[in-house]
């Protein structure tokens, strides 16, 4: 049995009728959800853009992976919100085509948030080149590093993993990926004390 009280308009009875092909309801799960999993991919991302592109990879997924979704495991909700974030996890993934060009932009980004002062004026021009070239050696820099350190890094400090959702995500023990994340973090420092 269901949860109590729940409808045919439960997210459940909306993936299971979307695995069977009904489009209808595919809709109405689309609807019911699109508004928080956007934020979701919002919050993960911070461009608008790219959010939206990983809404509609995750909703792809949804309609080719719906009667994977196995009610006795977990909520209906709780299912969509894994999809959505590992698609988030995965559109800056170093490997995928254009993914390094995002770890790029999204360091830009994070750069770009301390090129305002308090009045929320932009900082004067030597500053703006100053940021820019510092966002070029940091990306030359994570370019260095092995695949897996440079993930780890860019999940835990880009996108605000903790090393516990970091070893979930990648699937390895908690002591590896702490390790990856501290050798990872030691090349960097080394990285960019050689350009200075």
């Amino acid at each position: 049995m269901g949860e109590p009280g729940r409808g045919s308009d439960s997210l459940a009875d909306l993936i299971a009728a979307s695995a069977r092909g009904d489009e209808r309801a595919f809709r109405r799960l689309y609807r019911a959800t699109a508004d928080a999993l956007f934020g979701l991919a919002l919050r993960m991302l911070k461009r608008r853009d790219w959010a939206e592109e990983v809404l509609q990879e995750s909703f792809v997924s949804v309609w080719r992976h719906a009667a994977r979704y196995d009610e006795t495991k977990g909520a209906a909700m709780t299912w969509l919100i894994r999809i959505v974030r590992n698609q988030a996890l995965d559109w800056i993934h170093p490997s995928r085509p254009d993914g390094f060009e995002r770890v790029h932009a999204r360091a830009a980004d994070l750069l770009g948030d301390e090129l305002l002062d308090g009045t929320g004026n932009a900082a004067d021009g030597a500053e703006l080149i100053e940021y820019s070239r510092l966002a070029e050696r940091i990306a030359a820099c994570l370019a260095a590093l092995d695949a897996r350190q440079r993930q780890s890094l860019v999940l835990v400090f880009f996108h605000g993993l903790s090393h516990g959702d970091l070893a979930r995500h990648l699937q390895q023990p908690l002591g590896t990926v702490k390790a990856w994340v501290r050798r990872g973090l030691a090349r960097l420092a080394s990285c960019l004390a050689a350009y200075d």
